[in-house]
């Protein structure tokens, strides 16, 4: 199947259950050692949504395509990084994804965006997410979003041969 062109962009929008199938082929397609740590998914391949992961946390961006289609372009998930109330003021980004067919057309950008209004709504006064430190291309539009590199951990992870350092980033939600 040929890539879809890309039209326009529709408003941010939260998950619904009925996103489990095309979320989580977006999340395979783009799965790549740039972000993750875990090995790339085998078949059978397991729910996309979870209790671990559930709706609530995900916003999609959906892009009308050339043919008028309407596919999620990307998705963001926006959790709680530990369950303790004296962290609850924080969300953290644990996953951020664009298709191939709808990179370098701000959708990135626009869930970032969308995650700020977001994590306001939900109480949040602080926003943080960790990012591979080869990721460079991400990491510079974290910064240019405002995040901030709070923290280095040196090698600590082993990806294609190499150690990878985890870079801890955040920002507050007042700017």
């Amino acid at each position: 199947m040929s890539a879809p062109r890309f039209r326009s962009l529709r408003p941010v929008r939260p998950a619904v259950p009925e996103d489990q199938s095309a979320l989580g082929e977006l999340d395979r397609a783009t799965w790549s050692t740039l972000h993750a740590v875990q090995p790339r998914p085998q078949p059978p391949y397991g729910p996309f949504f979870d209790d671990r992961h559930p709706p609530a946390e995900f916003l999609v961006a959906d892009a009308v395509t050339g043919t008028g289609e309407v596919r999620p372009a990307g998705y963001i998930r926006l959790a709680r990084p530990t369950p303790l109330a004296c962290n609850a003021h924080v969300l953290q980004i644990q996953g951020l994804a664009v298709a191939d067919w709808a990179r370098r057309r701000g959708v990135a950008r626009t869930l970032l965006r969308a995650s700020f209004a977001e994590a306001r709504r939900l109480g949040a006064g602080r926003l943080t997410l960790r990012v591979l430190g080869h990721n460079t291309a991400a990491r510079a539009l974290y910064a240019a979003e405002g995040f901030a590199v709070e923290g280095v951990l040196p090698g600590e992870f082993f990806l294609g041969g190499r150690y990878v350092d985890d870079v801890l980033m955040g920002r507050p939600l007042t700017l």
